[in-house]
């Protein structure tokens, strides 16, 4: 069957009854339909799809994974509605010479000060307004905290959650939506398929026996992807600030290639190295190799 909405839970509702299920990509099934789309024109292409010896299903992902993701996604959810609204009251607040830093905690610390000043140049209506837009905004904060707060417990019950934050780059965030999108691992076969899923493998243009690769094809799991490149680039800002600091980097590798790529390259090369390392201790059940030698 596709791996659609509601496919997770009707895939093991009919493994409960004894039926051996496989999900596919809706693209992967979509080059077999034939003519207009119709229930019967898609049952054909699904049966016509699943007995193509190269087919890539898709892993069946268990209740407490789907949970985890779940918790992934409201908190993305309530990030954009947060930025969202700070934007709202910036451009609102602006229409009146009230103009803030860009810096999220100058923003934060100084928007109650300005709704509590009648001092200023603000209307009353807009005054109330902004106050309603600073109260949700005030809500998402809140409950970004909460869920966090649950994906820190779960992370604190999780072994496999626990071994992979030990990887530098890798905190709470990343290491749960790691095993909740791959689960034990070891559906993929090596851990370049997993740097493939991520979307963190250059993108050919090969022909004639000639091969030319590009930037990353992101495509697979964005979310994923994004995580990892933010927590490479904080590898990458750590290792700077040390230097700046005459300190060794901690980083041999990251450093080497610092001297003549340029950071974002590195990002992408070190997220790649993340997620092999990461499959690596999922697949087998291992500890990062520099944390079991400190």
């Amino acid at each position: 069957m596709e791996a659609c909405g509601s496919s997770y839970y009707w895939a093991r509702e009919l493994m409960s009854l004894g039926h051996e299920v496989k999900l596919m990509n809706p693209k992967f099934v979509q080059p077999y339909v034939k003519g207009n789309k119709n229930d019967y024109n898609d049952a054909e292409a699904i049966c016509e799809a699943v007995q193509r010896p190269n087919m890539r299903f898709v892993d069946l992902k268990t209740p407490e994974q789907q949970a985890v993701l779940h918790l992934h996604q409201s908190r993305q959810l309530l990030i954009r509605e947060r930025v969202s609204l700070g934007n709202h009251i910036r451009a609102l607040l602006s229409e009146f010479g009230i103009v803030f830093a860009k810096s999220v905690r100058v923003f934060e610390e100084s928007v109650p000060a300005v709704l509590a000043d009648e001092t200023n140049d603000l209307p009353a209506i807009s005054r109330r307004s902004a106050g309603v837009m600073w109260a949700a905004y005030q809500k998402s904060q809140s409950s970004i905290a909460d869920l966090e707060r649950e994906l820190a417990l779960w992370h604190k019950d999780n072994e496999a959650s626990r071994r992979l934050a030990e990887v530098p780059g890798i905190g709470i965030q990343t290491a749960s939506a790691l095993v909740a999108k791959l689960g034990n691992g070891r559906s993929f076969r090596n851990g370049r398929e997993v740097a493939a899923f991520v979307g963190l493998v250059p993108k050919q243009a090969s022909s004639g026996g000639k091969e030319k690769l590009l930037g990353i094809i992101k495509r697979g799991d964005g979310y994923l992807r994004r995580l990892l490149v933010q927590g490479a680039k904080s590898v990458i800002r750590q290792v700077k600030r040390r230097h700046s600091a005459g300190l060794a980097g901690g980083h041999p590798w990251v450093e080497s290639l610092l001297e003549h790529k340029h950071p974002n390259k590195v990002a992408i090369a070190l997220a790649n190295k993340m997620a092999r390392i990461a499959w690596v201790i999922l697949a087998r059940e291992e500890r990062n190799r520099c944390a079991t030698t400190q």
